[in-house]
Formats: structure tokens, sequence, C-alpha cells
């Protein structure tokens, strides 16, 4: 693929991936995706066969963005007396990187689809954040080792630690529809409601990790 086509490539692929988070899959159309990406009609179909294609290459685009946060799970150092500090640090992270509204965006798309492409939904999550829990689970079993956790099962632990982190901050953004904090609501403007949503964090964090470690350590 010479330079050219690579771009409008790129450009088909970063228009299909706003007409379906603002459309839906059912919702968008190849000539919604080709006005967006300055392009013909003619031209996405020669990139991509078919919508389903299209909506196949960017849902599983998506999964190298859990890379960083693999690299970041594997990386807690092994230090009994910074063990809380780590995981908090771990656990903001965490929480920042998943409660993205684009991320909360997708995770809605594939959910009401899941039935249409359960392959796609499956492929996605085995990909994506299932690494992640696996890598988690790995460094549960390595402090386990070392003697600094207590947990037999290291992947029911790497559940619970992902649960008590995202139940309350992502199923208030499925149900709502974005991924902002009470508090942050009734801020009223971007500055308050920034400093609020990373106060929550924070405290939803260090919430989290007490109640792990409580469990487990």
């Amino acid at each position: 693929m010479d330079s050219r086509s690579a771009r409008k490539h790129q450009a088909i692929l970063d228009a299909a991936t706003t007409v379906f988070l603002d459309k839906g899959y059912s919702g968008a159309s190849m000539d919604d995706i080709a006005r967006l990406a300055a392009v013909s009609k003619q031209t996405v179909y020669k990139h991509f066969a078919d919508k389903e294609k299209l909506f196949a290459e960017i849902v599983l685009a998506t999964t190298h963005r859990v890379d960083a946060m693999v690299d970041l799970v594997a990386d807690i150092p092994v230090e009994a007396d910074a063990l809380d500090e780590n995981l908090t640090r771990l656990a903001r992270q965490f929480l920042t990187a998943l409660t993205q509204p684009q991320v909360i965006q997708l995770r809605r798309l594939i959910i009401a689809n899941a039935d249409t492409f359960p392959e796609l939904g499956a492929a996605w999550y085995e990909q994506g954040f299932e690494r992640v829990l696996a890598t988690l689970a790995a460094t549960f079993r390595n402090l386990t080792d070392e003697g600094l956790l207590k947990a037999d099962d290291a992947m029911l632990a790497a559940h619970h630690f992902a649960g008590l982190l995202l139940w309350i901050p992502v199923n208030r953004a499925m149900f709502q529809g974005a991924a902002r904090s009470s508090e942050a609501d009734e801020a009223g403007d971007t500055g308050e409601a920034a400093e609020a949503t990373e106060a929550e964090v924070d405290r939803l964090a260090s919430a989290g990790v007490r109640a792990f470690l409580a469990a487990y350590a």
C-alpha cells in the first residue's frame, strides 16, 4: 500500500470510528463514512469489502491500546512497604484508561452488537481486557509467592481487583451515557468537572485498593 493509499485507508478508519460511535452499527452508512473521510464511496469499498469488515477492523484495531496497560500491570514492584502505594497508583491509571469516554462508547457499541457479531465481541474481549486480567493475575501470583498477597486463585483476585475499581464508574457511564462523575455533572464547567473527575478517580482507587487488601493482603 503506497503512502497516498495508506492515508486514505487511515482516513476511512478514522471517519468510520466517528460514525459508528455516533450512530451505532445499524445507523451508520458507507455514504456517511465516505463523506466524512472526504473520499468516494467506491474508494471506501476498494479498501473494505463491506460495512461488516470495516466495523470489525475498527473494533479489533482498538485492542492495541491495552499494550501500555499490560506493561503497566506487569511492572508492579515487589516491595512490601510500598504495596498499598503501588497498587493505588496502578488503580488510578487503570481507572483513568478504562473510563475514557471513547472507551465507554466503544464498549457500549460492542455490547449492543454482541448478538449480531458474537465472534467479534469475543475477540475484542480476549485480545483486550482479558489480556490485562491475565497479566494482573500473573502479577498477583508473583506477589503471593513473595508473601505479600494471599491469592490462592490469582485470576479470581484479578477479577475482584478490576471489579472493585470499575463497577461504579463503568455501570454509571453505561446507563447514563457518559463516563462522568456525579460531582462532574454538578460542577457546570470544564475546569471544575475535570478536577472533580480526578478527585473521584483518587477516591475510587483508594477505596478499591483498601477493600482488595483487606481480603487478600
